[in-house]
């Protein structure tokens, strides 16, 4: 959803007011450090954007934190549209995590937000620029968004295990300075997450070392750094978003990708319809299968959690590319 819509939904009167009580409430407790005297029941109040930021908030902040996500489970992030409130809430966080280029409305809400300790997880990593030219656009969305914090820059860095370890790394220690008090555990807490990050890693290496293909076609090019990281191909399906249906030209094109190599499976999300992959299977004789993207969680998650869920990940890749 653009910004102008969301300009169009929340009067600018509201905004400013909103904006400027959640100013004030950050104002008040501004100058204390110890998380006793922050957020609910002592806990420090984080904010986070999407699932990706969620989880690094649970699993660094573990106790000493109190975690509210602006996306809640079924909703699809990039159709995210925020009220009045949410957007004063943001204001009297004491974090707030995000990925910007995700979710618009969620960036200029932020942005306004001047919440002193804000993370932008982009900007604790190196982006790249894979899969922007293929079919990632979003039903409402403008056309020719490129879901990046730069021009072409791909923001799905959570979908590599060693670039998500950076961020965590980065969040563990914003963390750590906006709670002296509980430092210790927050860097605990990150080593311990950084670690599990790192065998699935050695998971994914281990995994997909040896397949009879590298070749993977997918409703939704998230999975642009895991294909390099791992020495795969992403195949993305042009010009359309996830409830549109390919191109004739596209179909003929992926059905001769398919055949040249050995492609047996074409993948779709759980957030978004399956139409687009069936109809693509239907008229090129392949299979469906989910490679969760893991904006979110829910009932229809293969998993309840990131390592989870990137596990069925990685068990549907193998199966997929034949992998020995």
């Amino acid at each position: 959803m653009s910004v102008m819509n969301v300009r169009r939904l929340i009067p600018s009167t509201a905004l400013a007011g909103a904006v400027a009580l959640g100013v004030v409430s950050l104002s008040a407790c501004a100058g204390t450090s110890d998380a006793a005297d922050k957020g609910s029941g002592g806990k420090l109040d984080v904010v986070a954007s999407f699932y990706p930021m969620q989880y690094l908030a649970e699993q660094i902040g573990g106790g000493h934190v109190a975690v509210n996500t602006l996306t809640k489970p079924g909703v699809e992030p990039h159709d995210l549209e925020l009220k009045p409130k949410q957007i004063g809430e943001l204001g009297e966080a004491d974090v707030i995590l995000y990925l910007k280029g995700i979710q618009p409305a969620v960036d200029e809400a932020i942005a306004q937000a001047g919440v002193k300790n804000t993370v932008d997880a982009a900007g604790l990593t190196t982006l790249e620029e894979h899969g922007t030219e293929v079919g990632h656009d979003h039903e409402g969305e403008e056309a020719g968004h490129d879901h990046g914090s730069e021009a072409g820059a791909d923001p799905h860095v959570w979908l590599d295990p060693v670039k998500y370890a950076e961020v965590a790394k980065g969040v563990g220690s914003t963390l750590e300075k906006a709670d002296p008090a509980h430092a210790a555990d927050y860097k605990k807490n990150t080593d311990a997450l950084v670690k599990k990050l790192g065998d699935l890693d050695t998971e994914f290496e281990t995994g997909l070392k040896n397949t009879a293909t590298k070749t993977f076609i997918t409703t939704h090019s998230a999975f642009g750094y895991l294909a390099e990281r791992y020495g795969l191909e992403q195949e993305g399906i042009t010009g359309i978003d996830p409830e549109s249906e390919p191109s004739p030209a596209r179909i003929k094109e992926l059905q001769d990708i398919a055949a040249k190599d050995k492609v047996s499976t074409v993948f779709f999300e759980t957030l978004a319809s399956d139409k687009t992959a069936k109809t693509l299977a239907g008229d090129t004789g392949l299979k469906t299968d989910v490679l969760d993207p893991l904006e979110g969680i829910t009932d229809k998650s293969k998993g309840d959690d990131y390592i989870e869920v990137m596990q069925s990940n990685l068990a549907a890749l193998k199966k997929a590319l034949g992998a020995k």
